[in-house]
């Protein structure tokens, strides 16, 4: 299974990179973390494997949930139930400012997988939610549902989904870089470690460039695929970030083009329109599978993250004006 990644920025009243950092400053939370690993282990196996009273065990494990670094299930044992507890990262980026007077301020909206504001899809194609199917398999109609916007997971050969997210960057504020992140990958019958696809993405019509999936993963459940899915079917994909700034654009931190932010034609008051897809004439046509909160491996829908400087807001002194910097919230 790919390794799964929390990246942390620094942002201030950012609470979850406290919370993280505070449960991670802990030698048998660590320890706890790198036992479990991949796997799914119950509360009472960590305790003997760690040699600390159960109490003490479930103490540093709901320090871990509540920090969203670990995830637990009740299931049946010989006696009753019991907790099992996954990992649900096997990396965290913390991001510290390269320079603490030039740190700027960054807006983050998510976007669930149903919210599309235009399509074009052919078969294979469908859509998931959290218990059931949405409308019909292989019907492009069904993207028309009402109910789409529950949708967990949405599937298609080849085509399109666009979204639009809302440009909240104040009107003092510069651009200096959007990402982007979503968890896919190729779309196969069923599932296929080894089938490639070139998924394309562009914002506000500008192509970045093409990621290749490697394959339609499957073969063990992800972590976050309900029960009802069958297991034979893709059950995650890859967490990929593509970044854009005035230097160009990169994918997981690999330069992937040369577009830059003065290509995107970003606009006060207009959204930000960002758009997946397989092109009819790819050189590997494999579809795509993009998965949301509840779906897959990561417990996020798609995420754009805008980063901006604060300008300043004008101010007239006599005949002349200058610029006075606001407090950011």
């Amino acid at each position: 299974m790919p390794g799964k990644s929390l990246h942390l920025g620094v942002l201030e009243g950012d609470t979850q990179r406290i919370d993280v950092l505070k449960a991670l400053a802990s030698e048998p939370r660590l320890a706890i973390l790198d036992y479990l690993g991949p796997q799914s282990v119950p509360l009472s196996q960590i305790a003997k494997k760690l040699g600390i009273p159960p109490s003490t065990a479930a103490m540093h494990v709901t320090a871990l949930e509540r920090a969203g670094l670990l995830r637990t299930d009740m299931t049946p044992a010989s006696r009753g139930l019991q907790k099992m507890c996954a990992r649900t990262y096997d990396e965290i980026v913390v991001t510290l400012p390269r320079d603490e007077s030039r740190r700027g301020s960054r807006v983050e909206v998510s976007m669930p997988v149903g919210a599309y504001s235009e399509f074009e899809v052919e078969p294979t194609c469908g859509l998931a939610g959290a218990t059931d199917l949405i409308g019909y398999l292989d019907d492009p109609a069904s993207f028309y549902e009402p109910t789409r916007f529950g949708a967990q997971l949405l599937w298609f050969r080849r085509g399109f989904v666009e979204y639009r997210f809302p440009n909240r960057v104040p009107g003092n504020g510069r651009i200096t870089a959007v990402q982007f992140a979503a968890e896919l990958c190729s779309e196969a019958p069923r599932h296929n470690d080894d089938y490639p696809s070139d998924i394309g993405i562009w914002i506000n019509g500008v192509h970045l460039g093409i990621w290749t999936s490697p394959g339609d993963f499957g073969g063990e459940r992800g972590r976050l695929t309900p029960d009802w899915w069958e297991s034979a079917d893709s059950q995650y994909g890859l967490l990929k970030r593509w970044r854009v700034t005035t230097e160009g654009t990169t994918l997981d931190g690999v330069r992937l083009s040369n577009v830059t932010l003065d290509d995107l034609g970003l606009a006060r008051g207009e959204p930000i329109r960002v758009r997946l897809g397989v092109a009819r004439d790819a050189e590997h046509g494999g579809g795509i599978n993009l998965f949301g909160e509840r779906f897959g491996n990561y417990p996020q829908d798609l995420v754009l993250i805008v980063d901006y400087e604060p300008l300043g807001q004008r101010q007239t002194v006599g005949a002349a004006s200058v610029a006075a910097g606001p407090h950011e919230a």
